[in-house]
Parts: structure tokens; sequence; C-alpha cells
């Protein structure tokens, strides 16, 4: 049982990621929203709420108090695109793993050319 539901979740999840990619690139007009790149999406084991991770070139606060502010727009997109009775709670957070990721990156390289020289 728990198998299926995991994979239930994880099915919604990713349908939920491209119709809202989908939406914000078509169909919100928000110029605060600016250009977003969903990297992720969460779904509870309820469905009742999904955590959307998202990257973006510019003010990261700004975009998701933007995203924030067109939740409810995108759910209600999202009830029509979806065959589910009740579409879950949107949650927008800032995927901050690549910036630490080009960080690291960057220290790993300095590292290495200090210790050529």
């Amino acid at each position: 049982m728990m198998g299926k539901e995991f994979s239930r979740s994880q099915r919604v999840a990713e349908q939920i990621r491209r119709e809202l990619a989908d939406l914000l690139q078509f169909e919100v007009k928000d110029p605060r929203v600016g250009r977003v790149t969903l990297t992720e999406v969460e779904v509870a084991g309820d469905l009742a709420h999904a955590k959307i991770y998202f990257v973006t070139q510019d003010d990261a606060a700004a975009a998701a108090l933007a995203l924030g502010k067109v939740s409810g727009f995108l759910r209600s997109q999202l009830s029509q695109r979806m065959m589910m009775r009740s579409v879950p709670q949107l949650h927008f957070v800032y995927d901050a793993s690549l910036e630490r990721g080009i960080h690291l990156s960057q220290l790993i390289d300095q590292a290495v050319s200090s210790e050529k020289h």
C-alpha cells in the first residue's frame, strides 16, 4: 500500500511541475514573477500541500513574493488542467542548491590553483 501511495504523490508532483512551468511561461502576466525555472516539486503524502522549488536570475525574494501572490490563480488553473478533487496548497521555495554548488566548485578551483603555485 505504501509504495503505491508514494508513486502517486511523485506522479502528481511531476504533473504539477509540468503544468506550472507551462502556466508560468504562457499565462502569468505579472512582471514581478520574472523568469523562474522550477527545479523540483514535493507533494505531501495526503496531497494537501506542495513545495515548489525554483531558481531565478532575478531577485529571489521578490520572485517568491510574486509567486505567492499568483498562487491562487495557479491553483485554479491547475484544478482545470488536472483531474483532481482538490489541488494542493502551493508553497514556493527558492532553491539555493545551484548557487551552493557553484560556490563550492569555485572554492575547489581556487584550492587546486593555489596548490599548483
